[in-house]
């Protein structure tokens, strides 16, 4: 499993990169892992607002249909249209190409409710 040192997670197995104002949201590399082979992915819509643990989406694979939870509170800026067709990049690089939306922060102090890289770890490895 991968857990990159520059992220932080949620229990929900969602993961958060900043960048200024913006965040990026994905899924881990255990969520994918668990999940299975993904068919399918239902990203927000850009412009909604979302509330930290809201569902923003779902997730269908081989084995199940998980929901996604945004880890903070926000508007939906952008969504990655590569999922549309591509819905595999969950599996195959969930930390990259397999992002699925970017949300502009509302409350920085979000942030600070999630896991870094090693409390993370031990919240799945332990």
């Amino acid at each position: 499993m991968e857990y990159p040192e520059d992220l932080r997670y949620s229990a929900e197995h969602e993961w958060v990169r900043r960048a200024g104002d913006t965040v990026t949201v994905g899924i881990t590399d255990f969520a994918q892992d668990a999940l299975g082979d993904v068919v399918y992915v239902a990203a927000p819509e850009v412009g909604r607002a979302i509330a930290a643990g809201e569902s923003i989406g779902e997730i269908e694979s081989t084995k199940s249909v998980s929901e996604i939870y945004s880890p903070i509170a926000g508007a939906v800026v952008a969504v990655n249209a590569d999922l549309e067709q591509r819905p595999e990049l969950l599996n195959s690089d969930p930390f990259g190409e397999g992002w699925i939306a970017q949300i502009q922060l509302a409350n920085a102090d979000d942030l600070d409710h999630l896991m870094d890289a090693a409390a993370y770890r031990n919240f799945v490895e332990g």
